[in-house]
């Protein structure tokens, strides 16, 4: 029996897994890199290992250094969760030759299918070799991993040299691996897989569909469980698929086969021998723990031999803190305060007060709804998001409420051009215009008391804030009925809670303060001096770093008097494992440039100047 288990990984999935340890008795390790030394999945674990190294991106794919954790801890078996070492045959060989328990499938398995390229000739199709314009479009794709990591889509063949070169450059930070291929692109196709779990004595389950088709940058955003509107000939034939899949690599564990739907045909897209961040939904779906059944699996224990029936429907949201609308820029910082209704599952690996770091994916969390039918489960996921309580950097919050409401998702007639066509509505701004004039009386009355009417009209009170990219200055004064503003009546005003009555109806405010910026319900506003501060403004055209990152490339031949294109990408900053634009704002000539391939930059770097023509 496992007594001890380390788990290889970081964030919401070691927290995830050593939740079910705990729950069955089983003795917890962590390991971290430096930055994570005081990281969540650190602080529940019952043991923490430093795992040394310079670069603290890289530390987490040091096998080694995990095997011999592993050892000094006393753990007995290694978890490798997603991400990092989880595909990776080498280390599954090497936890196994340390004498340790290995929660996953065998190293042979994992080569056969964690090489993209090689799982495709297992199933009897190969990727393209000699690109030609009939070709197009086409899908560069990293061999090794996934998340999105080292994609990219190709629709004229003169981009496909600097396709290849980004997507090896990020293929092989991400995981060590620079390996591509490249092979036909499925316009408006549905991104369906099966969740399949084995067992060592021959018996292997398919635990229904998930649709996974509302992706950013090829990542995954919305996912649920069982895929909508597939004709159960279809269904059957993805759970042959799957089955057939694991069964030719004798797999054991749990694992996920992907496939491209587009109409009724199903195109294998790669298998993923390992736990999918989407496993929630599956376990919501068949009342299962599919950590726990990996660990049981790993003690030899068999399956019975058909599955639990599938009930009801699950939708789950990654919240990640970035910016949709500013091409999906990964945010940092301090999150002050996370919560999220109890009616929704939350698996996340921060808790508030903790810092989102520049080094790692930007998913803050998973929230997770289930009910009988998807109609109820998309509105109770939406609803739980727009309740939800996030103080920090800028999320994808809005968007996935947004998008849970939007009809196309609404009738499951989503695929994965759904952000191509819809992002610009989706990331409007829409915030409460009464939210400023409840952060500037929640502000007043914490810092004095509110006095009395007076007989003489009193010149208003006036402050300013920046909401969703606008600055809004807001009047209040002191009446014979109390405060008001603009025909507003104010009930009541202290500085967590203002109520606010225009038109005979009365809403409630709740307001949270951290140095300058302000979080009004869901809205969030920045309070801005009363006299602007010169020395703090930048030229118009100013290109600075929206994250701290490294440059890691200039646009050929750019330099200072270059004319460029608005829209044209002039820097690339690597942050969090991924490659990031930076764009000329407008048409114009460059006239100034300070970024330096190499160099390490922080938020608000002036990288270069655009000067409109």
């Amino acid at each position: 029996m496992i007594t001890s288990v380390l788990v290889a990984n970081r964030g919401e999935i070691a927290c995830r897994i050593f939740r079910t340890c705990a729950e069955s008795g089983i003795r917890t390790v962590a390991v971290h890199s430096d930055p994570d030394a005081n990281a969540l999945h650190t602080r529940v674990a019952d043991a923490a290992v430093r795992l040394p190294g310079a670069a603290p991106a890289d530390t987490y794919l040091r096998a080694d250094l995990v095997v011999k954790a592993a050892i000094a801890s006393g753990a007995d078996a290694v978890h490798p969760g997603y991400g990092f070492l989880s595909e990776n045959a080498d280390f599954a060989r090497a936890v196994l030759d340390a004498g340790l328990v290995w929660i996953g499938p065998p190293p042979s398995a994992i080569e056969a299918m964690a090489s993209k390229t090689r799982a495709k000739e297992l199933m009897g199709l190969a990727p393209l070799r000699d690109v030609t314009p009939a070709d197009l479009p086409v899908l560069v794709k990293a061999a090794a991993g996934g998340g999105g990591r080292g994609m990219r889509v190709v629709r004229r063949i003169e981009d496909l040299a600097a396709a290849l070169e980004s997507a090896r450059a990020e293929a092989a930070s991400a995981f060590g691996d620079g390996e591509v291929f490249v092979e036909p692109y499925v316009e408006d196709g549905r991104h369906v897989e099966v969740q399949i779990l084995a067992d060592t004595h021959g018996t292997v389950w398919a635990l229904g569909t998930r649709d996974c088709s509302l992706q950013r940058r090829h990542q995954k955003v919305i996912e649920e469980a069982p895929a909508p509107g597939l004709p159960d000939d279809l269904r059957e034939e993805l759970h042959e698929l799957a089955v057939r899949a694991a069964r030719a690599v004798d797999y054991v564990g749990a694992g996920t086969v992907e496939f491209l739907v587009s109409g009724t045909q199903a195109h294998f897209l790669e298998m993923n021998t390992r736990l999918q961040v989407e496993h929630p939904v599956t376990e919501a779906v068949f009342g299962i723990d599919l950590v726990a059944e990996q660990i049981r699996v790993a003690e030899g224990a068999p399956l019975p031999e058909e599955p639990p029936r599938a009930r009801g429907h699950a939708v789950e949201a990654r919240l990640y803190a970035e910016d949709p609308a500013r091409d999906w820029t990964p945010q940092t910082g301090t999150l002050h305060h996370l919560s999220v209704p109890p009616s929704v599952r939350l698996d996340t690996g921060y808790e508030s007060g903790d810092d989102i770091g520049v080094h790692y994916d930007p998913m803050l969390a998973k929230v997770v709804a289930y009910a009988p039918t998807r109609a109820e489960a998309v509105r109770k996921l939406a609803g739980a998001l727009e309740r939800a309580t996030i103080h920090g950097p800028a999320t994808n919050r809005d968007l996935l409420v947004n998008s849970l409401r939007h009809k196309e998702f609404t009738t499951a007639r989503m695929d994965t051009g759904f952000y191509d066509r819809h992002l610009p509505e989706l990331t409007e701004p829409h915030s409460d215009p009464y939210a400023p004039l409840a952060a500037a009386l929640a502000d007043t009355a914490g810092r004095s008391r509110f006095g009395g009417w007076r007989n003489l009209h009193s010149a208003p009170q006036t402050k300013r804030y920046a909401m969703a990219g606008e600055e809004h200055e807001v009047h209040y004064r002191h009446t014979r009925e109390g405060l008001e503003s603009d025909g507003v009546r104010v009930v009541h005003a202290d500085e967590a809670l203002v109520v606010l009555e225009a038109d005979g109806i009365q809403r409630q405010f709740e307001v949270s303060r951290y140095d300058d910026q302000v979080y009004v319900n869901s809205t969030t506003l920045k309070a801005l001096p009363r006299f602007p501060d010169p020395t703090t403004q930048h030229a118009p055209g100013s290109l600075l770093a929206p994250m701290p990152g490294t440059v890691v490339r200039i646009a050929e031949g750019l330099a200072q008097g270059a004319a460029v294109e608005a829209g044209e990408p002039l820097v690339w900053l690597e942050a969090m494992k991924m490659e990031h634009k930076i764009t000329a704002p407008h048409t114009g000539t460059l006239s100034e440039l300070n970024a330096v391939v190499g160099q390490q930059v922080t938020v608000g770097s002036l990288l270069a100047v655009v000067r409109s023509t």
